[in-house]
């Protein structure tokens, strides 16, 4: 919602379908190729103009965010702008809602819709081919929510194809235990390797198939570290889930179901859950 001088934005958070680990790059990064899928589950992110001497006030309600302002990919943002275009004072407000350390995107969401608010605020005029460059500045997830739409990723990925998915009239659940992954210990428990099936292929195939067809090169380690990611995993399918994963490098895992479930016997006790019907 845009006012005169005044934002409010919902960044979003993504689910991985698929995620293989391809090669180690010279720069040190890795190459993969994944689905990323947009996901209703959101955090609120207010920006207003301001009169204030400082360029800006930052303040977070809801989740504790770890860090120092400057280390927020929201300011990292603002800095990003502030290099080419001038940026007038800003009040700037989240409410964090999508857990934190979960591969869920959600310091990513925030500071690729910082990018987009500001482009629109303040009239800009950035092109979303420039505000993915920027984004990718970021982090590798980031230019993903320029377009926030369903995409085969590759490269660091960064390099996008469309793909052809719906899950219209499906419920996402997504679990994610008090349990946080370190991204680099992640990486770390990963051979890289070419994938045995084609996710391109694969994604396209009913979602019941997609259980032996379609994987996350992250679990096997993660798992042996954290039996209780995988025994979530377990329990979604025990529920009915249709596909089961664990997004990203974790901790969150989701599953797909073509019904709404019920969790009245409190199966996942002390993990966050959401249900969201898409």
């Amino acid at each position: 919602m845009k006012c005169q001088n005044y934002m409010i934005l919902y960044p979003n958070c993504k689910i991985n379908i698929g995620l293989y680990v391809t090669e180690r790059r010279v720069d040190g990064y890795h190459n993969i190729e994944t689905v990323f899928f947009p996901v209703g589950l959101t955090d609120v992110l207010q920006i207003e103009e301001a009169d204030a001497k400082n360029n800006f006030r930052f303040s977070i309600l809801g989740n504790k965010i770890e860090g120092e302002a400057e280390n927020n990919l929201i300011i990292k943002a603002l800095r990003l702008l502030q290099k080419d275009f001038h940026i007038p004072p800003l009040d700037i407000k989240l409410t964090k809602k999508i857990p934190t350390g979960a591969g869920l995107g959600g310091g990513s969401t925030d500071g690729a819709f910082m990018l987009k608010g500001l482009n629109e605020l303040l009239n800009l005029n950035i092109s979303d081919e420039k505000l993915e460059i920027y984004a990718a500045k970021l982090g590798a997830d980031c230019p993903f929510f320029v377009s926030n739409r369903a995409v085969f990723a590759e490269g660091t990925g960064n390099i996008f194809t469309p793909v052809n998915i719906s899950l219209q009239g499906y419920c996402i659940v997504i679990v994610k235990p008090d349990i946080h992954v370190s991204t680099a210990e992640a990486y770390a428990g990963i051979t890289p390797k070419k994938s045995e099936f084609q996710l391109r292929e694969a994604i396209c195939e009913p979602i019941e198939k997609w259980k032996n067809l379609i994987f996350n090169d992250f679990e096997k380690s993660v798992f042996e570290k954290f039996p209780k990611i995988a025994k979530i995993k377990q329990q979604l399918y025990d529920l009915g889930a249709l596909y089961a994963s664990m997004s990203g490098s974790g901790s969150a895992v989701f599953g797909i179901f073509d019904k709404q479930v019920n969790f009245s016997n409190n199966i996942f006790k002390k993990c966050f859950l959401t249900n969201i019907k898409i």
